[in-house]
């Protein structure tokens, strides 16, 4: 895949300012276009690069600052009661667009019947290590 052909190039290269939740030096943050919940947000880097331990250390650092910030305009305008953050590497790692980014998911009481576990549901059978598997 060319880099005009990955959709998150697309929206950092030439989405205009009102489209974007906030924006760095080198990553750009907006809402998925596929939400799980109200809110759900995506931080990207600028550059084209799919495993986000492969950024440079000043990007994977500009992700998480404006992870922070962004967290703080989802708290103001949804105020949810909680947050997961997640970052999917790869395909095994459950990877579907091929450009690194991370999700900051929103969280509302009620929203799972019981939450505790959080993005340890990845593999469910290894979840519940509180319980009886």
């Amino acid at each position: 895949m060319g880099l005009s052909d990955c959709s998150f190039c697309l929206i950092a290269e030439e989405s205009n300012e009102n489209e974007l939740i906030a924006v760095n030096r080198s990553a750009v943050a907006f809402f998925d276009k596929y939400p799980v919940s109200q809110g759900h947000a995506l931080v990207i880097p600028k550059r084209h690069e799919a495993n986000f331990f492969k950024l440079l250390p000043e990007e994977q650092l500009d992700v998480w600052k404006l992870l922070n910030e962004v967290h703080l305009v989802l708290s103001d305008m949804f105020q949810p009661d909680g947050f997961n953050v997640g970052i999917n590497v790869a395909e095994a790692g459950g990877q579907t667009v091929g450009h690194a980014h991370v999700h900051l998911i929103p969280r509302y009481g009620g929203d799972v019947e019981d939450p505790r576990g959080g993005v340890r549901w990845v593999i469910p059978y290894n979840a519940p290590y509180w319980g009886t598997k």
